[in-house]
């Protein structure tokens, strides 16, 4: 009796595992989606400021090149003026012989005045005396303002950064000749940011403000970098349309080590629709097909179906369907 019981047993969870499992449903509902559209970007720099020379002359050193990360104040390059130099000798020989005249003229005009005051001298001489004094006076300050102007002349031979940033190009070579107001690097500053160019038709759906999914950098394939991707922020569209693009710029962390004018995909919000998905486990392929259990009447049917992406909206991973099934039916998982 106790090995009829065990047998029976035994036959009875056989039965139990030769069963099938036990099927769910799974009710199809419309969500809405943003539908994304993917674009390139292109790496700018908020400003691109040149260093420009303030003095003209030969370049003898040059302490920049393309790539170099500079401060605000540092020197670019430094140009020398040879003919500052001769001036400034000349304007020092000048102010050596006004101030021999100015002391001759002090000398003198001393020499009046006792001499007025004992009666020999007349106050019209020393008056002409005081004014000869007063003109070498004001002679040796121009002088003076002169060779100031020549000093701050050639302290202006060194060509400062005007901003913080990395040099992109340095047109001018150790040992050029420039003339002033000459760009002798170009430096881009302020942060980075990516410009789109994006078609006339998305002009009305894209805002200042909408996220966007910014690719990993390199340009490759679009399923690869859509793998490794990072929010962004739409902060400008510009109102004017040209050659049927609109122009937007979007701002996102991390393109400090990325090269101005580098180019990297990204997906912007240009609309939404509303799609109907299923698990993919309800899906089953057929020679070919895509079929989905859909509950029937009296039995489940196959109803072959047209698939597109994948989509996560909460819910787990749904297989977009674009035909096959309508919003409200129930479909059959195994």
């Amino acid at each position: 009796m106790p090995l009829a019981r065990a047998l029976f047993a035994v036959s009875l969870l056989a039965a139990l595992l030769a069963m099938p499992a036990v099927a769910g449903d799974f009710t199809v509902k419309a969500v809405e989606r943003t539908e994304l559209k993917a674009v390139f970007g292109r790496v700018e720099s908020r400003d691109v400021v040149p260093a420009r020379a303030r003095l003209g002359g030969t370049i003898v050193s040059l302490d920049v090149e393309e790539g170099t990360a500079i401060k605000a104040g540092d020197v670019v390059a430094l140009i020398v003026d040879d003919k500052l130099a001769l001036q400034l000798d000349a304007i020092d020989a000048r102010l050596k012989a006004l101030d021999a005249e100015l002391q001759n003229a002090l000398a003198e005009l001393d020499r009046a005045k006792k001499l007025l005051e004992s009666g020999v001298s007349t106050k019209s001489k020393v008056e002409a005396l005081q004014t000869q004094y007063d003109v070498l006076t004001s002679q040796v300050t121009a002088a003076q303002a002169e060779r100031a102007v020549l000093v701050q002349q050639g302290a202006e031979g060194k060509v400062i950064a005007p901003a913080p940033g990395r040099v992109l190009s340095v047109p001018v070579t150790k040992g050029s000749v420039v003339m002033p107001g000459e760009t002798v690097a170009r430096i881009a500053g302020g942060g980075y940011f990516l410009r789109l160019s994006l078609p006339e038709r998305h002009a009305a759906a894209i805002r200042e403000g909408d996220i966007v999914l910014v690719g990993e950098r390199g340009i490759g394939s679009a399923e690869a970098a859509f793998e490794k991707t990072r929010r962004g922020r739409l902060v400008k569209v510009y109102p004017e349309i040209d050659g049927g693009r609109v122009i937007a710029d979007v701002e996102v962390d991390g393109l400090g080590d990325f090269f101005v004018g580098e180019r990297t995909l990204v997906w912007i919000p240009v609309g939404k629709r509303r799609v109907i998905g299923v698990p993919p486990a309800a899906l089953s392929n057929r020679y070919g097909v895509d079929y989905v259990t859909v509950a029937g009447g009296q039995a489940p049917i196959d109803v072959a179906v047209i698939t597109g992406e994948t989509f996560d909206e909460g819910q787990g991973p749904l297989v977009e369907v674009l035909t096959g099934l309508a919003d409200g039916d129930t479909v059959v998982l195994p």
